[in-house]
């Protein structure tokens, strides 16, 4: 039998770790390759890390709301293998995986260390490379760690378990500090309030406050990605001061254009054309004219971004929106424009998003009107200083000048909803981009080619 190390893959250049969410095996589970043996989130992403043998899972490393760093191993399973070579590092590998930056212990207690045993598994305990780990490290004895109440899976010490038990260990000294000579405490009014103080602080009162329901109420928590996008959403309010411009576009050329083309643009490239890649065609070229609206605030210093990068707002399988990107999106003709529109969006409803995916934005586009909304005042996207909302195309009566006269006729019109920073975006500005995007899409050529 030989043992193989289940280390967390790489999973983009931007992406330097993960937390595990779940664990879909169990110790003693049999696993053939390439099954999901847990799943990951980064951000806004949920993916499975499969394993690459075949075997049994004999041990898991770290626990559910864990950060793992990339290339750390995450789990040992048991294969088996002619003869009897181990194919992976042993034991003490794995440790030194988990914890690659053990702190050395000071030369004044080095001495003492050296006189604890070294801990072990015995027939009635198991303990995890990790828990030994943190056991050695901060000089937990045999005795100690045999005496702590495991409530792990056989009652095994998980790692929770050793770090209370640290917490109450520490926290012992002080309490018995107070009680040996509580004289000078009563004597000096100062002293008695300095050690009083720590006592009084209650940490998570406010997190504590009870849930207000009344008659048939139904108390529903959180999902993950709903609290990210809360907070990211409430930090975005609380750094820019947003502003809203708006203008309407007439785009009767672009509905006709598309109308005529879209079927033979399917048969050859097999991909639907969407008013998507033909708005952010617009938009890429808007910000190469105006370049300061292509920029992020770090401090008191702008970040002038070489690369358009466009974040699309994309419809996950669950309802909620996340914002993959187009990378060098004004690099891009119009078929790879709609080629990476539709990648992105098929992925995105069936999760299949790589963390890279939703790195790097540098300016977002969210289509509202695919909800039937006219117009939208949408939150900018940190660390970007701005975000368009497209409304729903609509039939209207306009009024037509042409040489000739004017005359009244219904046209295909929409709503565009500029957001942006007003910390370092002004309003001649803001509104100028806007109105950018929408000369070139009324300017859109009814005889192109595609």
């Amino acid at each position: 039998m030989a043992k193989f190390e289940l280390k967390l893959p790489k999973m983009g250049e931007s992406v330097a770790e993960a937390t595990i969410t779940s664990w879909l095996k169990e110790v003693g589970d049999t696993i053939e390759a390439d099954e999901a043996v847990l799943e990951i989130a980064t951000d806004k992403v949920d993916s499975e890390v499969p394993s690459e043998v075949d075997g049994v899972l004999i041990e898991k490393l770290f626990e559910v709301d864990d950060v793992v760093q990339v290339g750390q191993t995450i789990a040992v399973i048991e294969i088996e293998v002619e003869g009897s070579a181990e194919i992976v590092a042993p034991k003490q590998a794995v440790v030194e995986a988990k914890a690659p930056a053990v702190v050395e212990v000071t030369r004044t207690v080095v001495a003492a260390q050296e006189t604890v045993t070294p801990i072990a598994s015995n027939e009635d305990r198991f303990y995890s490379p990790l828990v030994k780990n943190i056991a050695k490290k901060e000089g937990v004895s045999q005795n100690e760690l045999d005496a702590i109440p495991g409530t792990g899976k056989e009652g095994r010490v998980t790692k929770n378990d050793i770090i209370a038990y640290l917490e109450s260990r520490s926290s012992q000294p002080t309490v018995a500090k107070a009680e040996v000579a509580p004289a000078p405490l009563q004597n000096n009014g100062v002293e008695q309030t300095a050690v009083e103080k720590p006592k009084a602080a209650t940490p998570k009162v406010e997190s504590e406050k009870p849930i207000i329901s009344s008659g048939d109420d139904e108390i529903i928590e959180m999902t993950r990605m709903g609290k990210l996008v809360a907070k990211h959403m409430v930090d975005s309010v609380q750094t820019s001061a947003h502003v809203q411009s708006f203008i309407e576009a007439d785009v009767t050329n672009i509905w006709n254009w598309r109308s005529k083309v879209k079927n033979g643009f399917k048969e050859r490239q097999g991909e639907n054309l969407t008013f998507t890649p033909i708005f952010m065609e617009a938009v890429a070229k808007a910000l190469r004219d105006y370049p300061m609206m292509n920029i992020s605030v770090q401090g008191d210093n702008i970040i002038k971004k070489k690369n358009i990068n466009l974040g699309m707002a994309a419809a996950l399988g669950d309802g909620n929106l996340i914002v993959p990107v187009i990378k060098n999106a004004d690099q891009l003709n119009l078929i790879g424009m709609a080629k990476q529109v539709n990648d992105l969006a098929n992925r995105a409803r069936l999760n299949q998003l790589k963390p890279d995916d939703i790195q790097g934005g540098t300016y977002t586009v969210t289509n509202v009107g695919t909800f039937g909304s006219i117009m939208g005042t949408p939150i900018i996207n940190q660390p970007q200083v701005g975000i368009l909302a497209l409304g729903a195309i609509r039939k209207t009566p306009a009024v037509i000048e042409t040489s000739e006269g004017d005359y009244i006729g219904i046209r295909y019109k929409m709503f565009m909803s500029h957001s942006y920073d007003h910390r370092v975006v002004n309003g001649a500005l803001g509104g100028q981009f806007v109105k950018a995007v929408k000369d070139y899409l009324e300017a859109w050529d009814v005889n192109r080619e595609i």
